[in-house]
């Protein structure tokens, strides 16, 4: 697995538990599906379609710095299957797991899009 990004847990990310709120994960989690799906897919008309089970493992604390995976599954026509995972670098464990996010690319009419993608591509590779 690819991990793209950290996130500090700040107060503002806390639940009354003074832990990691779940939302506030799964919306850092989210951010970082739509923004590697508009650079694998070269469009940034992209949605979220489908989460699979969400399975918390562990939480995290004020301090903590959560770091989020990405992997490919597979590409639809319109579509990037992807999974992931979070983990916090401060306990070594896992956060959450999830094994199935479907990204979907849209048209300007709001209707999926085909890409014609069938592969990773690296930025790296695009330029020239």
């Amino acid at each position: 697995m690819r991990f793209h990004t950290r996130k500090w847990v700040k107060p503002q990310d806390l639940n009354p538990n003074h832990t990691l709120f779940g939302g506030q994960l799964l919306a850092w989690i989210d951010e970082e599906l739509a923004l590697y799906s508009i650079v694998q897919l070269e469009n940034s008309r992209i949605v979220t379609k489908h989460m699979s089970e969400i399975n918390f493992l562990s939480s995290a604390k004020q301090g903590d710095i959560i770091e989020i995976g990405i992997d490919v599954v597979k590409f639809g026509n319109s579509s990037l299957t992807l999974k992931c995972e979070a983990r916090n670098i401060m306990t070594r464990e896992r956060i959450i797991t999830i094994d199935s996010i479907t990204m979907v690319s849209l048209g300007d009419d709001g209707k999926p899009k085909a890409h014609g993608k069938t592969e990773i591509e690296y930025v790296r590779n695009r330029i020239k």
